[in-house]
């Protein structure tokens, strides 16, 4: 729960600033003290009288006001909470917050905190998929601020698209991890692959595929965030190891398996690599020469399933074995088959197709295949998302799953 717990919610210019008198009343049935920043364009969708009969408090708009000053100067403001919540934000607020502009109360309160800072992004979908919105959020994530969606739906303008606001209720669910520790896989061990693996042909050639290992490494450091104790077993990839996790470099899908096996037991095990099927039968000891000739056919080996292998019954296996499918065509229907196939309890699947730029690119799109009886799987559709969202998001749904009654008890729940 919330009990003591003060925070500034700072509304700014959009249509769901509508919804945040709700906000306010789900975050103090909770417990806590909310104090409100309303800036010129969240005043056109919701009024100070509203939020100040939900809050209980002063709404604050002017920079300016003499008065305010004197009773509540913006750097107090920003300080006398345990964090600030900026819901809904705006493009317009989040390329403030990004290059560090302070042109009104509320962006001056965020530039002068020294508080965490929770964002609940809404937009226009064009808007949200801006190269610059992106860079921005990019930005702002590396600074420690915590994203929470958006999320698919349609739009006032009459758009469909990612870009409306998470829901107050998941709002506050994400608000009560934070203050609970944002821990809520504290005492949990889990076991992430990253990346791609390289199978020798000879000593300087090998067979490989396009994989960044920048999916996987985020969802490790997610995991971690959140408190687990995190393995990472990746293949080659050029990325700084995540602090905080312990990093297994592998080359081969035969040392990665091997690695991973080595790393359990393990509550929860996510395979995000991208494994290459197949090996060479049999690698050349020397450097294949050209001969002007073609090549005579390389003999292929099939690769152990590691997924398979990891979700396989026995008293080692995690509780919860999260696969991920990489499809360039019918993406959900590859990945029901697979949930099936390899016995894995869920399946992130996403289009790898050379326009999408999921390879090597910082942005994804995931469909969550779960299931509790493999016919009667569900998918729940995400929005594009940048990769450490995905890790940040999967990394919440991992923890809702084995703490349901934490989840429930934040009010994640309909209500």
């Amino acid at each position: 729960m919330l009990t003591g717990k003060r925070i500034l919610l700072i509304v700014t210019g959009g249509i769901a600033a509508y919804k945040t008198p709700d906000l306010v009343r789900r975050l103090r049935e909770r417990g806590a003290a909310v104090r409100c920043v309303l800036t010129e364009g969240g005043a056109r969708f919701v009024t100070p009288l509203s939020l100040s009969a939900v809050s209980g408090d002063k709404v604050y708009r002017d920079l300016f006001d003499l008065t305010d000053e004197q009773e509540m100067g913006h750097i107090q403001l920003s300080r006398d909470a345990d964090v600030i919540l900026v819901a809904p934000a705006s493009a317009d607020v989040l390329a403030k917050m990004a290059h560090g502009l302070a042109t009104d109360l509320a962006t001056t309160a965020l530039l002068a905190t020294d508080k965490p800072v929770i964002v609940a992004p809404a937009m226009n979908v064009r808007m949200w998929e801006h190269a610059a919105t992106r860079a921005n959020l990019r930005t702002l994530m590396d600074r420690g601020v915590t994203v929470i969606g958006p999320e698919d739906g349609d739009m006032a303008c009459g758009e469909f698209g990612p870009g409306r606001m998470t829901e107050p209720l998941d709002i506050v669910a994400a608000v009560v991890a934070f203050f609970h520790g944002g821990r809520p896989l504290a005492g949990r061990h889990a076991l992430v692959t990253s990346g791609p693996t390289h199978e020798p042909i000879d000593p300087v050639r090998y067979i490989a595929n396009r994989s960044s290992g920048k999916q996987g490494h985020a969802i490790a450091t997610a995991l971690a965030a959140l408190g687990a104790r995190v393995t990472l077993v990746t293949g080659p990839v050029a990325l700084k190891d995540p602090p905080g996790v312990a990093t297994v470099h592998v080359e081969t899908a035969r040392d990665m398996l091997a690695a991973c096996l080595e790393a359990l037991p393990a509550d929860i095990a996510v395979c995000a690599a991208a494994v290459a099927d197949w090996r060479a039968a049999d690698t050349a000891p020397e450097k294949m020469k050209k001969d002007g000739g073609p090549l005579s056919a390389l003999a292929l080996a099939e690769n152990p399933d590691i997924l398979a292998a990891l979700a396989q019954p026995g008293p080692d296996r995690p509780a919860l074995v999260v696969g991920f499918a990489a499809e360039t065509e019918t993406v959900v229907a590859h990945a029901r088959a697979k949930l099936k196939k390899k016995g894995c309890d869920w399946i992130c699947a996403n289009d790898v197709s050379p326009e999408t730029g999921t390879f090597g690119g910082d942005m994804n799109r995931v469909h969550l295949v779960t299931a509790d009886g493999i016919e009667a799987s569900e998918v729940e559709d995400w929005p594009a998302l940048t990769k450490a969202q995905v890790g940040e998001k999967l990394a919440r749904r991992i923890a809702r799953h084995l703490a349901p009654a934490a989840a429930e008890d934040a009010g994640s729940s309909a209500e």
